[in-house]
This record gives C-alpha cells, sequence and structure tokens, in this order.
C-alpha cells in the first residue's frame, strides 16, 4: 500500500523532471532542494491534492505560493555555492524560504502580513529548517540589522528595486526581482560590482504586488 508521504515522493520527483529540467533547470543542488523540499506542507491541506502542479495556489490574505517552476527558477538564476547569508521578501507561505535553506547557508526572510509570517515559521520549524529565520515587517525597508547579504531574492512584484535592498547588497552580490507593472513583470537580475548595481532581464512573469514604503501602496 502507497503512503500519503510516498506519494507526494512521487509527485516531487515527477514536478522535478516534467516541470523543471524539461524547462531548462540544470542547477544539482536547486533540483535536489526541489526534490526534497514537501511542498504540500506549505499550503492548505485542501489544496495538498493539486500541491505538486505547475501553478501557483492561494494560500490566504490574497498571496500565493509560486509556481514551482518560478521558485527554481529565481534560485537558479542567484547562482548559491552553500555559503551565502540570503535575504528574501515576501515569505508567503515560506516554501521559497525552505528551498533557499537547501541551497545557502543562512536565509532571513521578511512577511509583511504577521499571520502569514507566524504561519511560515512553524512550517519551516517542523520541516527543519534552523537556518531559516523569518521576521514580520515591511520587506522593502530589508533587514538592517543583518545586511550585507550575498544574494537578495523578492517575491513580489514591484515598480522598481527598493533602495534600502540595493544598499544591503554586498559587493559582488545578486539580486533577483520582478519589476513591472501590475499585471506583467520580467525577471531583473541586479549583480553589484564596484559598488554599483549591474542590471540585466530574465523572463517575463506575474507576481503578487509588493506592498511597502518602497513599493506599491496597500
Amino acid at each position: 500500500m502507497v503512503t500519503g508521504e510516498q506519494r507526494h515522493g512521487r509527485e516531487r520527483e515527477r514536478m522535478v523532471a516534467e516541470q523543471l529540467i524539461k524547462r531548462g533547470i540544470v542547477d544539482p543542488a536547486v533540483l535536489e532542494a526541489m526534490r526534497s523540499v514537501p511542498r504540500h506542507l506549505f499550503v492548505d491541506e485542501a489544496l495538498r491534492d493539486r500541491a505538486y502542479g505547475d501553478h501557483p495556489l492561494p494560500i490566504g490574505e490574497s498571496q500565493t505560493i509560486s509556481q514551482p517552476f518560478m521558485v527554481a527558477r529565481m534560485t537558479e538564476i542567484l547562482k548559491f555555492t552553500g555559503r551565502e547569508k540570503v535575504l528574501e521578501i515576501g515569505t508567503g507561505s515560506g516554501y521559497q524560504a525552505a528551498v533557499l535553506s537547501r541551497v545557502a547557508a543562512r536565509v532571513c526572510t521578511i512577511e509583511r502580513i504577521p499571520r502569514l509570517a507566524a504561519r511560515a515559521r512553524q512550517t519551516l520549524e517542523a520541516i527543519g529548517a534552523s537556518n531559516v529565520w523569518v521576521r514580520a515587517a515591511d520587506g522593502t525597508m530589508g533587514w538592517a540589522d543583518e545586511a550585507p547579504f550575498d544574494r537578495i531574492l523578492v517575491a513580489a512584484g514591484g515598480p522598481s528595486v527598493p533602495p534600502p535592498l540595493l544598499e544591503q547588497l554586498g559587493e559582488g552580490g545578486r539580486l533577483v526581482m520582478p519589476v513591472g507593472p501590475e499585471d506583467a513583470q520580467r525577471l531583473r537580475i541586479v549583480d553589484k560590482v564596484n559598488g554599483q548595481p549591474n542590471v540585466t532581464e530574465d523572463s517575463s512573469c506575474v507576481f503578487v504586488k509588493l506592498i511597502g514604503k518602497y513599493a506599491w501602496e496597500a
């Protein structure tokens, strides 16, 4: 008899093979992180049968858990070696932070909605992600007392990269964020070289709105 965990394990393997590898995700550490994190634990029980589908899912408070491919793509773009300290803006369910915890040394993640932050913290603790720290705050302000960061990932779309995040990105560091109008963004990649931002762009995407002092109003 197949247990629930065995079934979810098979679904993760299928997700990695069909949604990630076939679409160009190649980093072995990212693929292993996506295989190992139990995505179904980061959604409501009623949605667990859909947890490994090729789509975002609602998590309450008008927020979503991102599509698996986008989680993997943004993680791969950041090019982790395993030694980095990373800042994530927009914790949501905590799933992206869980994936980051498998490829980085330390993860600091900020969620503006206290109820989501508390739930994410509980789930991350339950899966043993002991290198993740969760804060409920305005993510566009960053986390100054933990800066500088080697990597920054913004899991919500804004009109531009918030200045505090650029300031808190360490020399030689990399940031990735969806930037553009509310209904259509592109992934913007910022490398800090000699103290200056070097900006490139990746694929088109649509994320929930980044809310805060340096983004959209609530």
